[in-house]
């Protein structure tokens, strides 16, 4: 069983995940800022390589069946930097979906299990 400690390079890369989605955030609010969304991106993706490790990072991009999500997140970020924010978005968001799509059932439990939150997740019509 693998054990989650908190080290301090961990709490770095739950920070920079966090200014990452932030300054993404921001980008879009700020009609897809092509700036604030790259450097939201490059946050991201060093905030996720620290906080699971670099070898655990590649091992998760560079599995057969997230071939599809790293390519269009790739791309997607590739488009942002050039300049075309929204089809990069798209793309990246895409991406997004297709690599963390397993992980949803347990972010549906954890939704769950939140004090008044829970019930509305609890519904039949969210449920399915």
């Amino acid at each position: 069983m693998v054990s989650f400690e908190m080290n301090d390079r961990k709490k770095i890369g739950l920070g920079l995940t966090g200014f990452g989605i932030f300054f993404t955030f921001l980008g879009i609010i700020f009609f897809f800022d092509k700036g604030l969304l790259a450097m939201g991106n490059i946050l991201f993706i060093a905030g996720v390589s620290l906080t699971i490790g670099l070898k655990s990072t590649m091992q998760f991009f560079m599995k057969r069946q997230n071939y599809k999500g790293t390519i269009s997140f790739g791309v997607g970020f590739f488009f942002v930097v050039i300049g075309w924010p929204i089809l990069g978005m798209i793309l990246e968001t895409y991406g997004f979906i297709v690599l963390f799509s397993g992980f949803w059932p347990t972010l549906s439990v954890f939704l769950q299990r939140i004090p008044i939150l829970g019930w509305l997740f609890q519904q039949p019509f969210v449920r399915s």
